[in-house]
This record gives structure tokens, sequence and C-alpha cells, in this order.
């Protein structure tokens, strides 16, 4: 699933090939992929021209030159290619943007659960959505009010959108064991230390990811990624991945929230609730 440094990804590659041209045609070969009548897409969009661009999370928007705004969810397999002539048209390209100057912009929609449609404001659509601050742009104090204090594990609290926007599955493995903190870690256990650990992490993840342009094998091999057996890790075919990177005892795979975790027993200690030191509310009341 597309997660927010391939969408950041996305996001760079619409800016540099399709901003500023003007939209003459918009193909749709299944509707039930817009979250807008064709109608209504094509009468608002063609004639206008895509002007800037903006994410929220695993959530591309797109605002022309007469103020419409165009939202893009990438679902399990979405993706975008820039491409001239029919021939060249990609496998899956469902929805194709033609642009004036003869190039157009295709939609990969592989397993047909991407969207694109109009919405009437970027702010009103996170609200609508329950949407957090983007994982790039959360500040330490708002991730303090987020967690602390709470009752849940936290990794299922940094999935929780709601919390933070963009943060999959692997990201959050990957900062709770560059941050040194259990996944069954209560919010009320995580100290104010631990905190600022995760938000250093959360920067230091992401940002890896999008200078890679989320090309996994090439992250730094002390990464805990390599554990989840990318066809393209540098440990694809060694056992060397089984063990953690960082101190060399193996790791351990369990299910938190439902979900796979993968984490290092020795250098993410389980915390004892008794030996918990939960960071005070109001060390985060700005954060609201």
């Amino acid at each position: 699933m597309p997660e927010l440094p391939e969408v950041e990804t996305y996001r760079r590659y619409f800016e540099a090939t399709s901003l500023d041209q003007t939209l003459l045609g918009i193909d749709v070969a299944d509707h039930k992929l817009l979250t807008t009548d064709y109608g209504t897409l094509t009468q608002s969009l063609i004639g206008s021209r895509f002007v800037r661009t903006h994410r929220i999370g695993k959530h591309l928007f797109i605002t022309t030159d007469r103020g419409q705004v165009m939202v893009m969810h990438f679902g399990m397999s979405g993706g975008l290619a820039y491409f001239r002539d029919q021939e060249d048209t990609p496998r899956f390209a469902r929805i194709v943007f033609h642009f004036a100057g003869g190039f157009r912009l295709g939609f990969l929609c592989p397993r047909k659960f991407e969207r694109i449609g109009l919405v009437d404001s970027i702010e009103g659509y996170a609200l609508a959505k329950g949407l957090g601050v983007d994982a790039l742009e959360v500040s330490v104090e708002n991730l303090m009010a987020k967690l602390s204090g709470k009752k849940a594990m936290v990794k299922p609290l940094l999935l929780d959108q709601a919390t933070v926007a963009g943060i999959g599955n692997w990201i959050v493995d990957e900062v709770l064991f560059q941050a040194k903190v259990h996944p069954e870690t209560r919010g009320y256990q995580l100290t104010e230390a631990d905190i600022r650990r995760i938000h250093a992490a959360i920067g230091v993840v992401l940002q890896t990811a999008i200078h890679h342009e989320a090309a996994y094998g090439r992250f730094p091999t002390d990464f805990l990624i390599h554990a989840r057996e990318w066809d393209d890790s540098p440990y694809a075919d060694q056992r060397a991945h089984t063990r953690c990177p960082r101190c060399g005892n193996d790791l351990r795979v369990i299910r938190v929230g439902g979900r796979a975790t993968y984490f290092c027993p020795v250098c993410q200690p389980a915390v004892a609730r008794e030996a918990a030191e939960p960071v005070k509310a109001n060390r985060a009341q700005a954060a609201g």
C-alpha cells in the first residue's frame, strides 16, 4: 500500500510533469473510481490548469487556477505515469488526463481501490476524514498531547490517522525501533524522552524513505525494514535479516493491534507498568 513516502514522491512527480498545462479531456474507464460524478468532474476541470499540490498523509490534493481542489487517494497499489502517445498508455491507467501540449497523465489503478474526486476544501476534507497533522509536520508538543496518558499501546496510537497522518505499519515498526520503544508500551508509560525520540525517529525514517523514493532496498542496512524481506533488500537471500541490525540478537514478530509487528526485544525492552513515568498532561496543553 502506498504510504506517505510514496505519495510524497507522487506529489513531486505530479509537480514536475503536470502543472501549468491546460487540461483538454479526462478519460475514465471505470466510473466507480470517481467520488465525484463524471459530468461534474469534467465540467469543473476541463479548460483549467493544475497550479499547485498539497499532501496530508496519504492524500494528494491538486488545486486548479479556477480554485477547484481534486483529491487523489492511491488505495492499495495506485500510482502515476506521464506519457505522450496512445500506444504508450501504461497498463492499469484507468483514468487519463489529456493536456494541451499533447502529453497525458495516467492515474494507475491496478486493484481498483484508488479514488479521484473534487472536494470543497483541503481543510474540510481533512476534518471530515479525521486526519491529524501530517507526519512530516507534526510538532513534538502535538505528539505529546496525542500519546501521553493514553491507555492504548503506542503502535496502534501511531497507526491512528487522527494521531498523525501518513504513518503505516512498517513505518511505525521502524520508528519504534529507531526510538528504542517497545511496540506494546502504553501511552501513559511513555516518558517525555520516549516521545521526543519517537518524534525524531518519525522525521529520520520518513526523510530517508523520501530520499530513496521509497525504494526500500536502498535504505541503510541498519534499518529494521530489511527484516520484512523486500525483494530488493540486500538481505533478501540471507539469514542475517532475522537478527537485529543494531545488537545482533534475534528479532521477534508478534501481532499488535492485529498487525504483524517486528521488533528487537533487547533494544526495545518491555516497560513494567509500575516502572512507568507517564508524561503529565499539562506538558502538552499547548497542542490541544
